[in-house]
């Protein structure tokens, strides 16, 4: 057997570039995970949920994503699209940088920069600072048919030699496009909130070693906006990577 090694070498190869190629204009490592945090049970959350309703239409290269917190549901009005895990999320965030509460609105940059969920330039000019993203991941769909949840799969592997001893973090999440919702109580009673790639669902794909590997993964609910992986070191902390397919 020795003598076939080296052609599935070459063979494995190959076919990790095809996949790859095959898949460029759907799947693309964005420049930056800009996650807002936000819930329409808060009072000053709308005027960052615009911010960021802005920078998804001015900068495609920005994976934008909204996540809604359930932790001010009892002010009277149940945010639809919050979820416990999300608040978890960002009490993961604030245990690894060391805060000691979590608010809204806040942004958090590829997961290790905090910054003022309003300050649109500031958003920005961080996201084009950060480290880019590596191109760790990709993402392969088994059907585009927009009526059932998204499927397909994940393939993930680095070009140089894994650090030893390191552990990533892979989360799948599938966002819709936008959501506009007319709140009926609370804070926002009488205000019509409109949200951009809005998360619908979260999956933890447990961890990765860095070595190359390939997952299938399914969403259960359809979304219209796409889907993410998302290559963390632990939970809570910096985002090394990410693949997205926008529909």
């Amino acid at each position: 057997m020795k003598q076939f090694r080296p052609l599935l070498i070459i063979l494995g190869t190959i076919l990790w570039t095809g996949f790859a190629t095959a898949n460029a204009a759907e799947a693309i490592t964005p420049r930056a995970v800009i996650e807002l945090y936000t819930s329409e049970g808060c009072n000053s959350c709308p005027p960052a949920d615009h911010v960021l309703y802005e920078i998804n239409q001015e900068r495609s290269d920005f994976l934008a994503l909204s996540f809604h917190v359930d932790y001010w549901n009892y002010l009277g009005w149940e945010d639809p699209f919050s979820d416990a895990n999300y608040t978890k999320r960002q009490r993961d965030y604030a245990s690894h940088m060391r805060e000691r509460y979590v608010y809204t609105p806040q942004v958090v940059i590829n997961g290790s920069h905090v910054i003022r969920a309003t300050a649109k330039q500031q958003i920005t000019t961080t996201g084009d600072e950060a480290t880019p993203l590596q191109v760790w991941a990709d993402l392969s769909l088994l059907s585009d048919d927009p009526a059932i949840p998204a499927s397909g799969k994940v393939m993930l592997g680095m070009t140089d030699t894994p650090p030893p001893g390191q552990s990533y973090h892979l989360w799948l999440v599938g966002f819709d496009r936008e959501q506009a919702r007319d709140v009926r109580s609370g804070e926002n009673s009488g205000r019509r909130l409109v949200h951009a790639n809005v998360v619908r669902e979260m999956v933890d794909l447990g961890n990765w070693n860095g070595n190359r590997r390939e997952l299938d993964f399914a969403l259960g609910q359809v979304c219209d906006g796409g889907i993410a992986i998302l290559v963390q070191e632990g939970r809570g902390g910096p985002i090394r990577s990410a693949s997205v397919i926008r529909f």
